[in-house]
């Protein structure tokens, strides 16, 4: 294969990505998506939409999943860096409630697979970060549900370092908890 590097994580499905990334005098190159490598690899969803947002540090979205409509996310930082995080909301799952958090920068290169029916969610830890990522299925207005962010069920170990304030919307800071999911 050589194109691309899959670690497992804990969660059965979740997969961190590395690319092989070719440098020299001019800069550098690599192949940010190919289908065939990542078939091979274990991924081979077909991507519908592309997505791309930015936000400044202390930035934090989500805990976000469509309900009926279902997304696999192919995710990655091309600016600063963010701290990325998947939680299981597979039903009957033996990791469900369970989350996996990873750094996701412009100098690592790295990208994260999340499946369908699990939570996401990202800080920005950089002054100013720009997040990218690949979905199966189109964004269907109405059908999104969220996590709160802080859930102690959950217990998620956000690197938020001291005198970062955090800049969410509303509806972020006021999602329930995974013992009122469902989907």
């Amino acid at each position: 294969m050589g194109k691309i590097t899959v670690e497992t994580c804990g969660i059965e499905g979740l997969k961190v990505i590395t690319p092989a990334v070719f440098g020299d005098a001019r800069g550098y190159f690599y192949e940010s998506y190919h289908y065939e490598a990542y078939k091979e690899a274990g991924i081979p969803q077909v991507f519908v939409q592309d997505n791309q947002s930015s936000g400044r540090r202390g930035v934090l979205r989500g805990l976000h999943f469509q309900k009926e409509y279902a997304q696999d996310k192919l995710v990655r930082a091309i600016r600063g860096e963010v701290f990325d995080v998947a939680v299981d909301l597979r039903e009957g799952s033996p990791t469900f409630g369970k989350w996996y958090g990873v750094l996701l920068s412009e100098e690592n290169k790295k990208q994260f697979f999340v499946p369908k029916n699990f939570a996401h969610g990202y800080l920005v830890l950089s002054d100013y970060a720009e997040f990218c990522y690949k979905c199966t299925d189109f964004y269907h207005p109405g059908d999104e549900g969220g996590i709160v962010y802080n859930d102690p069920a959950i217990g998620i170990e956000w690197p938020i370092p001291e005198g970062m304030e955090l800049i969410m919307v509303d509806r972020d800071r006021n999602w329930g908890g995974l013992d009122s999911f469902k989907r």
